[in-house]
Parts: structure tokens; C-alpha cells; sequence
């Protein structure tokens, strides 16, 4: 599974993203221009120490993605597609894409794409999730479909 971030604004919500993408074994695609550098303290700081777990693709534009992965199912989250990420049927290979805090997928992106665009349902009014929980709404429900592969289910039990 991938996760494709298009230019992710505020540092601490891509930490956090790439933190999920740590402890799942998704990978995690940042497309230019970044809102900050990959080194910044603050993006750091919210990944912690699982950075090392993290496989991160930077990627010039979309374009290189789609010319990267053609043949990938692509799923477009965005407030404003017509069915719910529960309905989509997810595959292993899929690529999420979110786009930016303050203005989400291009128009022109989720135009070309209408049909594979999904959405968070939400009650009227509400303008949005924050990214990094949209993000993992989206990729635990992949995830749960394909029966949580290669991610232990079961916990190691109580610590002492």
C-alpha cells in the first residue's frame, strides 16, 4: 500500500503520517513543493523514532507518480467526492492520495479522476479532517479489508 501526500503543507501532520506509515509498512510518497524541508525539527520530532521504519519516495510532481506506478489503482480522497472510502475495494498495491491542508486534491486531478475519488463521511457543516486522521481513516479501512496483512493483531500482552 502506498500513501501519496500532494504538497503537504505543515510539517507535523506528515510526521504523523509518516509515523502510521512506520508502524503499518505503508509507503509514504511526498509530492513537491513541500511546506517544509524533510529535515524540519518539527517533522521530526512528530515521526520520533520510526523514521528508520518509513520507505519515503520524493516525487517532483503527480505527474511522476501516475508515470511511476501505471499499474496501481489510484483511490483520491477529497470532501467533496460522491462515495464513501468504505465503499471503494482496495488492493494491496493501492496508492491513497490526499492533497494539501488548505486546499486538498487539485480540481483538475479529481476532475480526470471523478470515479475513483472517495470521502470521509462527515455531518453538514463540517469542513474537514485533519489530514493525518483522514489519512489513517482511509488506510486502516484498506487495511481492515485486506485482513490487516503483515501487521500482528494480537498484542504481546501486559507489560511489567
Amino acid at each position: 500500500m502506498h500513501i501519496v501526500l500532494i504538497e503537504p503543507e505543515i510539517p507535523g501532520n506528515t510526521g504523523n503520517i509518516a509515523r502510521l506509515c512506520a508502524a503499518t509498512g505503508i509507503e509514504l510518497h511526498l509530492v513537491k513543493p513541500l511546506g517544509f524541508s524533510i529535515d524540519d525539527k518539527h517533522l521530526k520530532r512528530a515521526g520520533l523514532d520510526y523514521w528508520h521504519l518509513v520507505k519515503v519516495h520524493v516525487h517532483e510532481n503527480f505527474q511522476e507518480v501516475l508515470d511511476k506506478y501505471p499499474n496501481n489503482n489510484f483511490h483520491y480522497c477529497s470532501t467533496k467526492a460522491p462515495r464513501a472510502h468504505s465503499e471503494a475495494r482496495f488492493q494491496s498495491e493501492d496508492m491513497l492520495v490526499f492533497g494539501k491542508e488548505t486546499a486538498g486534491i487539485p480540481e483538475v486531478i479529481l476532475k480526470a479522476n471523478w470515479e475513483k475519488c472517495i470521502r470521509i463521511p462527515m455531518i453538514d457543516g463540517a469542513r474537514s479532517l485533519n489530514l493525518s486522521n483522514a489519512v489513517a481513516v482511509v488506510a486502516y479501512e484498506a487495511m481492515r479489508q485486506l485482513d490487516y496483512a503483515n501487521l500482528q493483531q494480537v498484542g504481546p500482552g501486559p507489560r511489567s
